[in-house]
């Protein structure tokens, strides 16, 4: 079984290895591309921003203390990104107006800021990270057991009707449903809060 998300923060701020970061890599290079992609960045640059804030990331894990508090590392990571960002407008790398005015120091302070719309879209972004997740998780389980579990959760259909469709009694596919989504809560301890 594959560690839980908050031992892979663990690792990555004491040892990282390559699967560690691959992981990484994985899990959030979808999320930092969609959410860097809105501020029209040129694809090498999206690509070289994502490899700078994860690279941070990495380097700046020994410090963060996870707090247990929901959003504090999704918090920390759009902190991270901000400064990112900020430094590669500085650097006039990247000569465009933010959205809505060319005043950038402003239209960053608001992605800044937890209760303005700009951070609302990073938090939206984030959501990327389940669908991740979802991919990493379903090839440890049998054929049936995911398929019982997309039927209810992600598609939503009634248990019996699921049941029916896969040849299983309604309590196996609500046990299916339940082992999957355990392992889930499992893997996004810390990550998606």
């Amino acid at each position: 079984m594959v560690e839980t998300s908050l031992s892979l923060l663990d690792r990555l701020s004491r040892r990282p290895n390559d699967a560690d970061w691959r992981r990484l890599v994985f899990l959030y290079t979808p999320v930092l591309h969609a959410w860097l992609g809105r501020h029209d960045l040129q694809s090498s640059d999206l690509d070289d921003l994502t490899q700078e804030v994860l690279g941070v990331v990495v380097r700046k894990l020994p410090e963060f203390q996870h707090n247990r508090r929901t959003g504090a590392f999704r918090a920390w990571l759009r902190t991270i990104t901000v400064h990112c960002l900020r430094r590669f407008w500085r650097a006039k790398r990247y000569q465009a107006a933010a959205p809505g005015g060319s005043d950038f120091e402003a239209y960053l302070s608001q992605v800044e800021d937890p209760a303005s719309g700009l951070s609302a879209e990073w938090d939206r972004e984030y959501g990327r990270l389940l669908r991740r997740l979802l991919e990493l998780v379903e090839p440890e389980f049998q054929p049936k057991t995911w398929s019982a579990f997309r039927l209810l959760v992600l598609d939503r259909r009634p248990a019996a009707e699921a049941a029916a469709e896969l040849g299983l009694t309604v309590n196996a596919v609500l046990i299916a449903k339940s082992r999957v989504l355990q392992r889930l809560r499992q893997e996004a301890a810390g990550l998606i809060e």
